[in-house]
């Protein structure tokens, strides 16, 4: 909802699309960059002080927006500002919880657990936009940043009543300074978790049609910015469906097998979506590719979980961050890049089609995966 409300400020004040565009921007940068040192601090301390601390700092944050807003600034360079401060704090805050769940959760339910938090981040982006377009529609940007500020605290409160959650001290009891290096090397090393983050970015890089919607709204389906908007929405409700029908997913042993099947049931969703010409038809084979997402990323992230020991998991978080929000950027620009060389049609068939491929041929290169055992997890 903030999010929403930010970038209808920055176009209040500046009537610059482009000036809207450096918003996403703005966040992009600290969340990758800080993202791997936030996982590097997440392994040095407590992750419960960490996620409280950093959270607080993002509730500081929109009580900062909310008083800009009621003493009426009208200065751009604010926002930036604060938004670039609120993905610092996210960048620390996510590896710190993402690393806490193991703690919390028995390792049966951890699939469970992902999907629960999968189900939860879907439906704030789906709920999220629009409400926050309401609220600003009928009390302004005050009410908006004062709203989040409020229901903010009640995360506050969760964090506060978790237990004291430092890392397992590693092999010869001696607690060192965790290094971003140290975690790129033990990842560098395992195999089976450097294919998690392969296949994501086959579905991610190659399989990511959200930027040619616009395009396709109207070349193929002969409709406007609603009908851009049912695409975009397609995929969150999948996933959301994904999330809520996820009862089944501890049951699963095969991880790596599971995530194979997800990452290509995405790219022949997509391919098919893009020979299709009824929009409903399309926004079905949309919602299934939103559908196996979850599902991948249930098992993507109980993988990091279980098979990484507790002194690592805040560092390899961070790079699970990193992938999360850089892969679909990149996949955007390589969509947009295709669809205006060669045609919507062919980027989107082609980009599915090429998805299901490569996740098939990193298979052929790393055939353990397939076999990963969650009853034996192996990195």
């Amino acid at each position: 909802m903030t999010a929403l409300a930010a970038s209808l400020q920055v176009y209040d004040l500046t009537r610059s699309s482009f000036a809207v565009g450096l918003v996403g921007l703005f966040s992009l940068v600290p969340l990758v960059v800080c993202g791997l040192y936030g996982g590097a601090v997440a392994d040095t301390m407590d992750r419960r002080k960490l996620g409280l601390w950093s959270a607080f700092g993002t509730w500081a944050l929109a009580m900062v927006l909310a008083g800009a807003a009621f003493a009426g600034l009208r200065h751009v360079w604010v926002l930036y500002v604060v938004v670039a401060l609120q993905a610092m704090c996210s960048a620390l805050n996510l590896p710190a919880r993402q690393a806490m769940i193991p703690r919390l959760v028995p390792a049966e339910h951890l699939p469970a657990a992902n999907a629960l938090g999968s189900l939860t981040l879907t439906f704030g982006f789906l709920v999220g936009p629009p409400l926050g377009g309401l609220v600003v529609g009928y009390g302004g940007y005050q009410a908006a940043y004062t709203v989040d500020a409020v229901l903010f605290t009640a995360f506050l409160h969760g964090m506060w009543r978790l237990p004291p959650m430092l890392p397992d001290l590693p092999a010869g009891g001696r607690r060192k300074r965790a290094s971003v290096v140290d975690g790129l090397r033990f990842l560098a090393g395992r195999p089976n978790l450097r294919m998690t983050f392969f296949t994501d970015f086959c579905a991610m890089v190659l399989a990511q049609p959200k930027a040619l919607f616009p395009a396709v709204a109207g070349a193929w389906y002969g409709g406007d910015a609603r009908t851009t908007g049912l695409l975009v929405a397609a995929p969150a409700v999948g996933a959301l469906c994904g999330g809520v029908f996820s009862g089944r997913l501890p049951r699963v042993r095969r991880h790596g097998l599971g995530i194979v099947l997800a990452v290509t049931g995405w790219g022949l969703a997509v391919a098919v979506f893009g020979l299709t010409r009824d929009l409903w038809l399309g926004l079905l084979f949309l919602a299934l590719a939103g559908w196996t997402d979850t599902v991948s990323m249930a098992f993507r992230s109980t993988m990091l979980q279980a098979a990484v020991p507790d002194e690592m998991r805040g560092r390899l978080q961070g790079v699970f961050i990193v992938v999360v929000a850089g892969g679909p950027r990149l996949g955007d620009f390589v969509a947009g890049t295709a669809g205006d060389l060669l045609s919507p049609r062919v980027a989107v068939v082609g980009g599915g089609v090429a998805c299901a491929v490569a996740v098939w041929a990193l298979v052929a290169r790393w055939r353990g995966f397939v076999r990963y055992d969650a009853r034996r997890p192996s990195a």
